[in-house]
């Protein structure tokens, strides 16, 4: 099997594991009980709060460990435009991008229906930018937060979140970017990128699903979405996964030691593949920006086929890939980041999508273009029939 599917989750890596096991087995204990157990617990809790915060470029009282991405998204999006409200009832309103994943779309829509906020939308362009003009033309003086994603999870296109960021920050407005798919590829210091929230999820990095990060800047006023024993210094109550948290921690802490050889390796083998897919396949179209991408993201459309009938010929032939989130998974409709782009809903509906993993090899890169042309030719085949 060729895994190119890494964007909807990846392998647990050996090293985690074995930093996991401790806290899986003798060293149990709850991080609040004040014995032995406990302490030990806690004190593992607190190595990897600080391994998160140096990775960020933060102190460790900023990072909060959550349940994955999505929550950490939710805890964002709702907290901070919640408390902001609270603090003045004027500020009702929340921007997000046209190609949020749906975790900050479905946020900022809940926050419409149940505490009256508005929802203003950026349009992106044809490759799935925002451009800090358009970011400019919907920031009002209600603007309680924007959120726009740092890389996109189905194109992925690179939004320039320092620039969007310094323009809300101009406009007194906290900005949060969903760095799920971003972290451990790209630089995630919140600093250099100017952000008050970023989001992280541990399986995206060779962790377990089930745990995240959400990094909070200090002054950043948050409402807790749950409440209870009050931990995570009052953001998120609920007795912590330590052994996650140490594995999400690990995880980050080993892909950003890797990263710019890693990246730099990953995107040249990525560009051989879109090569070899574009000459494999008449009339394929790569989505998402052709230079600002993610190096382990290649997205294609192919009209005159349905993504479906490709993903099962290429599974067939040993290669695994998606077509586009795995949280859309199942749904008949086409996607809202490809429509976003300006793609028609028939040819978005032919889209698939390959991600790699750092292990990935020119290799299996290769094996797998050849695998796309003759899936491709198959379904177009049967589709004339």
């Amino acid at each position: 099997m060729i895994f190119l599917d890494a964007a909807a989750t990846t392998p647990v890596r050996r090293e985690v594991l074995e930093a996991m096991w401790p806290y899986l087995s003798g060293e149990f204990g709850n991080p609040s009980s004040h014995h032995s157990l406990g302490e030990a617990a806690a004190s593992a809790l607190a190595d990897a709060r600080a391994t998160v915060a140096k990775v960020l470029g933060c102190r460790p009282g900023e990072v909060t460990f959550t349940s994955g991405g999505t929550e950490a998204d939710n805890l964002a999006v709702k907290g901070i435009a919640l408390a902001r409200q609270a603090a003045d009832p004027a500020l009702n309103r929340v921007v997000i991008s046209a190609v949020e994943h749906p975790a900050v779309e479905e946020s900022a829509h809940y926050l419409a229906r149940f505490h009256g906020f508005s929802v203003d939308v950026v349009p992106v362009d044809s490759t799935g930018l925002v451009t800090p003009r358009a970011l400019a033309a919907v920031l009002r003086p209600e603007t309680a937060l924007v959120s726009i994603m740092y890389a996109n999870n189905e194109v992925g296109t690179v939004q320039p979140v320092a620039e969007l960021a310094e323009l809300a920050r101009a406009h007194g407005v906290p900005f949060h970017t969903d760095a799920v798919q971003a972290a451990g590829w790209l630089p995630v210091d919140v600093k250099a990128l100017g952000v008050d929230a970023l989001s992280m999820s541990g399986h995206k990095l060779g962790a377990p699903k089930g745990c995240g990060v959400l990094y909070v800047r200090g002054r950043t006023r948050i409402e807790p979405l749950l409440h209870g024993g009050g931990q995570e210094r009052g953001k998120r109550s609920g007795t912590e996964n330590v052994a996650g948290a140490v594995g999400l921690a690990t995880a980050l802490a080993l892909a950003h030691t890797a990263q710019l050889q890693t990246a730099d390796h990953v995107t040249a083998l990525r560009d051989g593949f879109i090569r070899d897919v574009l000459h494999a396949v008449p009339g394929a179209v790569l989505t998402g920006h052709p230079t600002e991408r993610l190096p382990s993201v290649a997205s294609f459309c192919f009209p005159g086929t349905s993504g479906e009938s490709v993903l099962l010929e290429l599974e067939r032939q040993g290669v695994v890939c998606s077509s586009g989130s795995a949280c859309a998974a199942g749904s008949d409709a086409p996607s809202p980041v490809l429509t976003a782009l300006g793609f028609e809903a028939e040819v978005a509906q032919t889209a698939v999508r390959f991600s790699f993993t750092s292990s990935v090899t020119r290799e299996e890169l290769a094996a797998a273009a050849e695998a796309v042309g003759t899936a491709v030719g198959s379904v177009r085949t049967l589709g004339r029939t």
